[in-house]
């Protein structure tokens, strides 16, 4: 009971502090990109929305700083013997990624209070580094998981880490296929929410200029990610074929292992009778997308001992629902992309509205079922093939008080944080009165 409510505490503290991280991670460039437009329209409407992006990016970095502690107090807590045994080997990317937190918190600093008091090119290169050290802190945290999942850089002796190499530890195989993966979610989530509340306000107000504005510093960033995240997706999978085929079974509910295996799409894989029903299955698929042949075999769940196999349903649902949305959201930026290639200018028409309405919420919905896919594929190892979670867990007991403790103060900081992002984007926050109005003058 204990792992459970140990891993229930861990999955809710990501599964919040993801949605915020990534909003965090993104927004800095979305609000440089808006300040670029500005500076070069001479536009105070885009000058605006610059500052509206700037303040919501301080809200969420603050949320994102309370979250992330307590993610970092919980691993310490709730897994000593994995931070006790392996902290040396992955200590380095924890180290930069605290040191790119700070340079975001001093930039983004400048950037708030700055605007109108430094040279407006160090302002403006205030937001580029706040924007590239919420991405460096992504960089370095999902080494951390890249570790986790293909542990590199060490020789295991007696259950003991020997001859470690750090710099190889923190670049394990396929680093760079879930880093890229992880980056374009969180610029993906991000972009798709900011088109979809701007897309839901034009509906009911088409003559916003504003909003108008806003969608078309959103969009460019939407469609090219949702492009790029089924490539390197591929890339992605095609790794984790190689290096963790368990895994890649639980993912498609792949029990036998075949040539030509095909890909399925739904369906319910049952654990007893090594099935998945009601799926719909692709001749040869799967074979062509994990390993480039029509006819390469696809080792199944029945190879391996059932003591190593995820929750194959879960892990199966979760694959489905990220591959669902991410295709969806693919569909809707070529058709924007296409639309706009023959108009010279970004739709605006209320059928594709309706579209980027829709489909807002879908990045997070995608970023948060790819996480579940990678943590509990992993499963049951919490670092791949040499510590079970099982091994890691705290044994201090009663963990239902602190589960029960975080979740309380994750919907406090959710609702809190909700109010202040929609105060935002109405105009007004509290204590400010009317929203923030910028002459022309004021943008350099």
């Amino acid at each position: 009971m204990d792992l459970l409510y140990a891993r229930a505490q861990m999955g809710l503290s990501l599964a919040f502090h993801i949605i915020f991280a990534a909003a965090g991670i993104a927004l800095p460039l979305l609000m440089v990109l808006s300040d670029l437009k500005a500076r070069r329209k001479k536009d105070p409407e885009l000058a605006l929305l610059s500052r509206k992006l700037a303040k919501g990016t301080a809200i969420l970095f603050a949320v994102g700083a309370v979250s992330g502690t307590a993610l970092s107090f919980e691993l310490g807590l709730l897994w000593p013997e994995f931070m006790g045994t392996y902290g040396e080997v992955i200590g380095l990317p924890f180290a930069l990624e605290g040191t790119a937190f700070f340079t975001e918190a001093v930039f983004l600093g400048i950037y708030l209070y700055g605007r109108e008091r430094i040279p407006a090119g160090l302002h403006l290169f205030s937001g580029v580094m706040v924007a590239i050290s919420g991405a460096a802190s992504a960089f370095f945290v999902t080494l951390v998981n890249a570790f986790m999942n293909h542990p590199a850089g060490f020789t295991l002796v007696d259950g003991v880490p020997t001859e470690i190499e750090p710099v190889v530890a923190m670049f394990s195989p396929g680093w760079a296929y879930q880093v890229g993966h992880v980056l374009l979610s969180c610029y993906q989530a991000s972009a798709f929410a900011m088109a979809g509340i701007h897309a839901f306000v034009l509906l009911r107000h088409p003559g916003s200029s504003f909003h108008r504005k806003a969608l078309g510093v959103a969009l460019p960033l939407a469609c090219v990610t949702a492009l790029l995240q089924p490539v390197v997706g591929d890339l992605s999978a095609k790794h984790v074929a190689e290096a963790q085929p368990v895994k890649l079974a639980a993912m498609e509910g792949q029990f036998e292992t075949e040539r030509g295996a095909g890909l399925k799409l739904g369906g319910l894989p049952d654990e007893e009778t090594g099935t998945t029903p009601w799926a719909v299955e692709v001749p040869k698929a799967l074979s062509i997308l994990a390993h480039g042949d029509p006819d390469a075999e696809v080792k199944g769940l029945n190879e391996f001992p059932r003591d190593e196999w995820p929750p194959v349903a879960k892990v199966h649902l979760s694959f489905q629902v990220m591959v669902a949305t991410g295709s969806l959201m693919t569909l809707l930026a070529a058709v924007t992309l296409w639309r706009r290639w023959r108009r010279g200018a970004w739709p605006e028409g209320r059928a594709l509205l309706w579209g980027w309405l829709v489909c807002g919420p879908l990045g997070v919905v995608a970023m948060e079922a790819g996480w579940l896919v990678t943590e509990w594929g992993r499963q049951p190892w919490i670092v791949r093939g040499v510590m079970r979670t099982a091994e890691a867990v705290t044994p201090v007991p009663h963990l239902a008080v602190p589960f029960w403790t975080f979740t309380l103060l994750y919907l406090f900081l959710g609702v809190m944080v909700t109010l202040l992002l929609v105060w935002q984007v109405a105009g007004t926050l509290p204590g400010e009165g009317k929203p923030v109005s910028l002459e022309v003058s004021h943008v350099h």
